[in-house]
């Protein structure tokens, strides 16, 4: 899910795991970039620049090795004064410029993905700044706050914003800048010797997934934790999965995935550009959406419904933006899209029915996922697998109610479909995904021609017009009408069916013809219809672009409910049971026939006068031009023997 263009995709699972409020954002110090407070790097230079003392080699060997703790270690270790000096540097450097533009955004959008839909407040940070205190002071938030090293207990009672390695007080005293966990000796303290941090960290990693914002993957705040986690793997533990937002320079993507990677976190990447914005915005559009909860959905379905999917880009990915908006469970959204005016297009089909969501997306679709990742699991928002609410049940005998039932979403999204009856792209659709429609499909279908039809009886023009209007393919004409009539009954060819000529062709081999025998070679030879998109050609100036019939919409073709007719029929020639068993067949024949010819005309591919058939099979009689490369003449063959 990308919320702003060009930005980093955020994992729909993560997104997922924050609405279900099992997310914990640990922030750095990328989120006080926009108040002009520096990274650990700068800090640590600034450090040097104010107190006028130029690094040694052995400081400057610690700098460049991005081992920053150690560099002021070596340095209150070195310095007049000491730690009080270096530490009161640090409190002056550490002063937000409030006047910058979105100063303290980001700050309020951490504070608003970290509070749960339960009320209650899980954030984290690193920082001793003092930007999250101003957002509870201006808007007057009742959050409880934990300083290094008084923790609580990251489970389920937690509720405040834990400053893990302490806080800038307004006037800090020299304890309370000693406190502070900055040097490679007090990081020591906190994550190796008393282990208070690396205790806490811990056991947050075992309760909730973990959501790193504004650190680079060198920090040594990320190294240390990542030690404290890999003690805990070597005794057995296992975590949630850990995410992190991380810039890349141009080519670099992939090297810093694999770098995450290899750190045991899922990298959120975003191009580095203008002090991380994008990072930024992209947090800020969360906790709107987030803020605005269903709202937020229906807001990013009204802003992208209405533009054609194929627009979309890697840079600005607004499909994945509505897909992962119209997926909530309440159908809300979903009911928004499908009343959109004008119409979305029915271009949308094709993000809606790709298979996208693999095992870890099971979850948002209200199925617990197995531990064990299957691996070749891929499903699409219109094809996927249901709740067990919704699941059928396995029967050794049922009433033949196979289909599962819908959820909100899917009967919003049938709500929209109809209203692009007149579009055969709709029908091809549905024709390419097996032809067999589902129960509450079928009576949405039959129930908007049934409306239909009352307002053309009734003259109502004005309503048939705003239909229109807002959806000029929401009213089918007759070729349409009668192409939907065919496959509401069943007239189309679907795939697959338990019609099997060969099987049929064993049961008569061990029983003979029976009754019920001779009724199940009636349906497996009855003739149906395979639709296919028709070839356009461009119009000529002037020429009407209106479908005159049916064969301005689709191609068809008359075929049989299954295939290899004519090979099964010669082979069965030869059997002497099967030859006295014709004369009993041949009116079943000839009714089947009948049938054959009756869809053609229905397709207007026959009248009184003309059948064309004679494309299909030349001759009556047996002819070297009887290519036998359509089924359903074999009609024809077993009605003349």
């Amino acid at each position: 899910m990308q919320f702003v263009r060009k930005g980093p995709e955020v994992p729909e699972r993560l997104l997922q795991a924050h609405e279900d409020g099992r997310v914990v954002f640990f922030c750095g110090a990328g989120i006080s970039y926009p108040a002009d407070l520096p990274g650990f790097s700068d800090l640590v230079n600034k450090i040097y620049t104010t107190l006028a003392i130029p690094p040694n080699a052995t400081q400057r060997a610690a700098i460049k090795s991005e081992q920053f703790d150690t560099a002021i270690g070596l340095l209150e270790a070195g310095i007049v004064g000491g730690r009080a000096t270096a530490r009161q540097a640090l409190a002056g450097i550490l002063t937000p410029n409030l006047g910058a533009p979105n100063a303290t955004a980001t700050h309020d959008a951490l504070l608003t993905l970290g509070k749960g839909r339960d009320g209650s407040t899980r954030l984290i940070t690193t920082n001793f700044d003092r930007l999250f205190e101003q957002v509870i002071a201006e808007k007057a938030l009742a959050i409880e706050r934990f300083e290094a090293p008084l923790l609580p207990v990251p489970k389920k009672r937690w509720d405040g914003l834990v400053y893990l390695h302490g806080l800038l007080s307004a006037s800090p005293t020299p304890i309370e800048l000693d406190r502070l966990v900055v040097s490679s000796g007090d990081f020591g303290l906190a994550y190796l010797t008393e282990r208070w941090a690396a205790r806490f960290v811990s056991e947050l990693f075992r309760n909730y997934t973990v959501c790193f914002a504004g650190y680079s993957i060198n920090d040594p705040v990320l190294r240390y934790m990542m030690d404290a986690l890999a003690a805990d793997r070597l005794l057995g533990e296992s975590t949630p999965e850990m995410f992190a937002f991380g810039s890349f320079s141009k080519g670099k993507e992939k090297a810093q995935a694999d770098e995450w990677r290899a750190k045991n976190v899922t990298p959120i990447l975003y191009r580095e550009h203008n002090r991380h914005a994008y990072l930024h915005k992209t947090l800020r559009a969360w906790a709107e959406t987030y803020r605005d909860g269903v709202g937020g959905k229906e807001r990013i379905v009204v802003d992208y419904g209405i533009a054609r999917p194929l627009a979309s880009t890697q840079q600005d990915d607004y499909v994945g933006r509505l897909l992962w908006a119209i997926s909530d469970p309440s159908g809300l959204p979903a009911k928004r899209f499908a009343e959109l005016d004008p119409v979305p297009s029915l271009d949308w089909l094709q993000p809606f029915g790709e298979a996208r969501y693999q095992h870890a997306d099971l979850v948002r679709f209200g199925i617990p996922p197995q531990a064990a990742v299957d691996d070749g699991l891929a499903f699409s928002l219109t094809s996927r697998p249901a709740p067990y609410l919704l699941a059928p049940w396995m029967h050794v005998a049922d009433a033949g109610v196979r289909n599962s039932r819908w959820d909100d979403v899917m009967r919003q999204l049938a709500r929209w479909l109809v209203r692009h009856l007149d579009d055969p792209a709709l029908l091809l659709w549905l024709v390419k995904r097996g032809a067999q429609l589902h129960d509450e499909l079928v009576r949405s279908i039959e129930h908007r021609l049934d409306q239909l039809a009352d307002l053309e009886r009734g003259g109502n023009t004005t309503e048939l017009a705003r239909i229109r209007a807002n959806a000029p393919n929401a009213i089918p004409g007759p070729p349409m009408r009668k192409l939907w009539q065919l496959l509401l009954t069943g007239r189309v060819k679907s795939w697959p069916r338990d019609l099997d000529l060969y099987r049929w062709r064993a049961r008569f081999n061990r029983d003979g013809l029976t009754t019920p025998l001779r009724l199940e070679l009636r349906d497996v030879l009855a003739p149906r219809i395979s639709l296919r998109e028709a070839f356009r050609r461009p119009a000529e100036e002037g020429e009407s672009t209106e479908p005159e019939g049916i064969k301005d919409l689709v191609e068809w073709e008359i075929v049989l409910s299954t295939d290899h007719v004519h090979s099964t029929v010669s082979e069965l020639s030869t059997d002497e049971r099967w030859t006295s068993a014709l004369p009993y067949l041949l009116s079943d024949f000839n009714a089947l026939l009948r049938d054959a010819l009756d869809l053609r005309r229905a397709l207007d591919g026959a009248d009184d006068r003309s059948d064309l058939s004679y494309w299909d099979q030349p001759s009556i009689s047996e002819h070297q031009q009887n290519r036998e490369l359509h089924d359903w003449t074999a009609l024809i063959d077993l009605g003349k023997l």
